[in-house]
Formats: C-alpha cells, sequence, structure tokens
C-alpha cells in the first residue's frame, strides 16, 4: 500500500480514493514540486477535515466547504431572479431548513438542485449537504453545492406544527408559536452599514412553559403598536437567535405575528424578595407600596434618558424598583399589583438592595379586583388574568390571575397597614382598607425624617438630586447651583423630600 492509500485509510470521509489520490496529484503539481505525494496527501486530508461538521451548532460564517447530516424541517417555494449577465436564463432558488439535535439551519437550492427539492424533497427526510456557510438575511445559511438523501441515516429530531417557548433552540427557523404578550416596546431605529435606516421594536410572550423576547424588524417593527398586553398572538415563520445568551423569536419579511382566539396560560414564577443576592437577574412581584415621579437626565451622549422609582411589597419584604427607558412611561399607581421579569439586583442607595428594569425586562401590571382588600382579580393590565369572585380560588385561579390575588393581598396589607395588636380594625378585609387607609401609611411614613446626598441635575421646583444610582426630588427654598454637590434631610411624602436641611 503506497503513502497516499495510507493516508486516505485514516481519513473519515465520504469523498472516494480516485477523488482523493486525483486531489493529491493535482496538490503535487500546483507546489512545483516543493510537497511530495505524503505531504501532498496529508494537506488535502486537513482540507477534508476542516468540512466536516460534527453538528449543525459547529457550522459558523466564513468557513471552507463543509458537509453535515441533517433533517428536512421545512420547504419553501421555489423563487426565480434575474442574474447580472443579461444573456443568462432566469435563475431559481429553493430555501430548506434542516435540523439536527444542536440547531437549524436554512440551506439554499440553486437551479436544478431547487427545481428537484420542490419535486422530490419531503419534510422529515435526512439529507447529507456539502454546501458553503454564510451570513444571510435571516442569519446563518449553507450555500449548497451538493445535496443527497440518506435513507439509512437517522437524526434524532422531531419536527413540529406549532412550538411551545421550552421548545425553541438556536438556529430554529419557520417557527409557529402561540403565546401571551406579557410587554411591548417602542419602535427604533438605527443606522445600517450601507447607510440605510432600519428598524426595529420587541414583544415579550409567555405559554405555560416559559416566555421569550420576539424581535420585530423594519415593516414588521409596526406590529409591536398593534398589540397590547394581555393579548394572545401567532408568530408565524419566525426564526431562533442568541442575544446576550438568551434565545430570541426574530420575525423578518417573511413573518407574520397575528392576533388569535385561544387561552394560553402564562405563570410567572417569581422570586422572594427576602431571598434577593445583588448580581441575580430574577422575577420579582409585589403590590406597589411607594411611587416616584418620572425624572430625565442627560447621557454621556447628549441623549436625554428617563427613569422612575416604585417600590413593592411581597408576603418576605420589599424592594425598589427602577424603571429606565420606555418602562418609565409605564402606568403604575399605589397599590397596584406587579409582577417585573428579568430586573438585575444591584446595589441601591444605603446598603439597600435595588432592582433594575431596563431594556429586557417586562413590566405586567395586574387590574384590580372589584374588593380592592378582598384579593378579587377581574382582569390584568398587562397581562390576562382569570374571574375570581372571592377570597377562596381554591385550586382553580392559575397563571398571572394567581399570582394577582396573592399581590393584591400584599398591597393592601403594605399601603393599609395591619394592625400590631391583632384587634383587626386595620386590617384588609373591610373597606377602611382602601384609601383612608393608604392615607394613613403615608402619614406614618412621612413622620421619619430620610437623609440623601447627591448631585444637582435639575434647579427649579423641584429641585432633582441624582447619587449614581437614585434621583431624588427635593423641595427647598435653597439657592442650589447645576452639578453642587449636596445633602438634604427631612421628612419625605409621596417620593420628594421635604428638606429642613440642605448642607
Amino acid at each position: 500500500m503506497g503513502v497516499i492509500e495510507d493516508v486516505y485509510e485514516d481519513l473519515d470521509t465520504d469523498v472516494e480514493f480516485e477523488e482523493f489520490e486525483a486531489a493529491v496529484e493535482d496538490k503535487v503539481e500546483q507546489m512545483g514540486g516543493l510537497a511530495d505525494e505524503e505531504t501532498a496527501a496529508m494537506l488535502i486530508a486537513h482540507e477534508l477535515r476542516d468540512e466536516e461538521a460534527d453538528t449543525i451548532a459547529d457550522i459558523e460564517p466564513g468557513m471552507n466547504e463543509v458537509k453535515f447530516l441533517g433533517k428536512v424541517t421545512a420547504i419553501g417555494d421555489v423563487r426565480t431572479f434575474e442574474r447580472d449577465d443579461e444573456d443568462a436564463e432566469e435563475g431559481r432558488v429553493c430555501n430548506v431548513d434542516v435540523a439536527d439535535a444542536s440547531g437549524s439551519v436554512r440551506v439554499a437550492l440553486w437551479d436544478d438542485m431547487a427545481a428537484a427539492a420542490e419535486e422530490e424533497l419531503e419534510v422529515g427526510q435526512v439529507l447529507r449537504v456539502m454546501g458553503r456557510p454564510k451570513e444571510g438575511y435571516s442569519g446563518l445559511e449553507v450555500s449548497a453545492d451538493k445535496v443527497e438523501p440518506d435513507e439509512d441515516a437517522e437524526v434524532d429530531v422531531q419536527v413540529l406544527d406549532t412550538y411551545r417557548v421550552e421548545d425553541l433552540s438556536l438556529g430554529a427557523s419557520d417557527v409557529d408559536l402561540v403565546g401571551q404578550v406579557l410587554d411591548t416596546d417602542a419602535i427604533r431605529t438605527f443606522d445600517r452599514d450601507d447607510g440605510s435606516e432600519g428598524r426595529v421594536a420587541n414583544l415579550t410572550v409567555g405559554d405555560e412553559t416559559g416566555r421569550v423576547r420576539v424581535t420585530l424588524w423594519d415593516g414588521k417593527a409596526d406590529l409591536a403598536e398593534e398589540f397590547e398586553a394581555g393579548e394572545v398572538v401567532e408568530v408565524g415563520d419566525g426564526y431562533v437567535r442568541e442575544r446576550d445568551g438568551d434565545l430570541e423569536l426574530h420575525v423578518g419579511d417573511r413573518g407574520t405575528v397575528e392576533r388569535v382566539d385561544e387561552d394560553v396560560e402564562y405563570v410567572p414564577e417569581t422570586a422572594d424578595i427576602a431571598d434577593l443576592e445583588i448580581g441575580e437577574t430574577v422575577d420579582i412581584g409585589g403590590g406597589v407600596i411607594e411611587t416616584d415621579p418620572k425624572r430625565t437626565f442627560d447621557r454621556d451622549d447628549g441623549s436625554e434618558g428617563q427613569v422612575r422609582n416604585v417600590r413593592i411589597k411581597d408576603d418576605t419584604g420589599e424592594i425598589r424598583v427602577a424603571l429606565w427607558g420606555d418602562k418609565a412611561d409605564r402606568e403604575i399607581e399605589l397599590a397596584d399589583r406587579v409582577v417585573f421579569t428579568d430586573v438585575e439586583i444591584q446595589d441601591g442607595w444605603q446598603d439597600d438592595l435595588e432592582a433594575s428594569a431596563n431594556w429586557r425586562s417586562t413590566v405586567t401590571v395586574l387590574e384590580e379586583g372589584s374588593d380592592a382588600a378582598g384579593g378579587g382579580a377581574d382582569g390584568a393590565r398587562g397581562a390576562g388574568a382569570s374571574d375570581s369572585g372571592s377570597d377562596d380560588r381554591g385550586g382553580n385561579e392559575t397563571g398571572l390571575g394567581a399570582f394577582a390575588e396573592d399581590g393584591q393581598k400584599a398591597a393592601a396589607e403594605a399601603v393599609a397597614g395591619e394592625t400590631a395588636d391583632g384587634d383587626g380594625t386595620g386590617g384588609t378585609g373591610g373597606e377602611s382598607g382602601g384609601a383612608g387607609g393608604a392615607a394613613a401609611a403615608t402619614a406614618e411614613r412621612s413622620t421619619e425624617d430620610v437623609e440623601f446626598t447627591g448631585t444637582v441635575v435639575q434647579t427649579g421646583d423641584p429641585v432633582v438630586l441624582d447619587d449614581g444610582q437614585r434621583t431624588k426630588s427635593v423641595e427647598t427654598d435653597a439657592s442650589l447651583r447645576l452639578g453642587e454637590e449636596v445633602t438634604v434631610r427631612g421628612p419625605e411624602r409621596d417620593g420628594t423630600i421635604d428638606a429642613d436641611d440642605v448642607f
């Protein structure tokens, strides 16, 4: 056996020996005698090994021609296009999605392969694909040079008609998913490398298995303004990408988002406030016991930002939540029940923990029931809650509706206050647990002085101080200058410090 045969025997490849041998001879000739047959055979073997992809997840844009095995999960329509050469005949292309256990990728079949795909390919077939990876319009795709069905090979991939959130995997395409809208974001614009302006917006949807951020591109971005939290929608022809370690469902030119008349339940799994630790990204919920006015500030790039602070309480404790950007515009009022998802726990003022609700967070405000202190939940302002007519929901109340009742109780207890002697006069079961209780709680808090040190970021009425973590509105007659660092002390009412001392 010669040296070429020896190298070929150690190579795990579908290339026939005759083709391998011819490639070795061509390599020897190309190198002008600088490499003998053994060296040339090893170089060709190295190139072939680079082509082999163990899984679809191993494929990356810019790689040389790759080979991989995958199961057909979707077959697109054959489209025609004009070539640059006016005399050339019309071109044809068909996109086929294939997947393995690691992920999914789109394969572009051209001309004769496109025509054959339309007539011969079926969803569920296993293909051996050879082609060149590149970054396509909807993410990674492989431009196929050769595609062959492999009837003997098995690929463990479940082909789904409709996905749930837990079914999503990186690279999946042609995804149809039904979920409840949990939150919406405003449309944003950006500049592309070619100088054109792009548009993007986001929804967050959830089902019984979890939630996912939906990214809407360009013409689809307007869809974010058509839906409200609590509605049920179906995302069609989406594709899954990753951002900051989280999967996202993207909707491009082919995708759709439509209202559907289906019942979808999303159950938030909130963490106990008492157990929160700095550095965590968690979901929290509770009743609102304090609200601050929205404040604006200048960013380093000259743009204007905004933030609003609220404080919530659950059965285990309370925490301040900072709402940044568009989140600051959400209508959140005293005694509302709110669920915040994906908030970052940070070190706040005076060693107090603070939750930061940023671009990736969602804010769900649950509707108040007819009995503000009784725990009824008529619906959801931000996510659908089930109806409940009494304090005893038994085992039938689930989803955000179930959380709504617990949140209502926490809010009522926090705002109305529970009596220390247990005589029930300040409890949550009677009418006194409403606005009068809130006023009493506010009056009680106002008797305690607070001290705050920060930089003056707004003069006038009110003055606004910022300590790098939080901002505070201050009522004072003192003459202060922008940029001056001061400390104020006095009672705090409705989020504003009535400063008795300024130093």
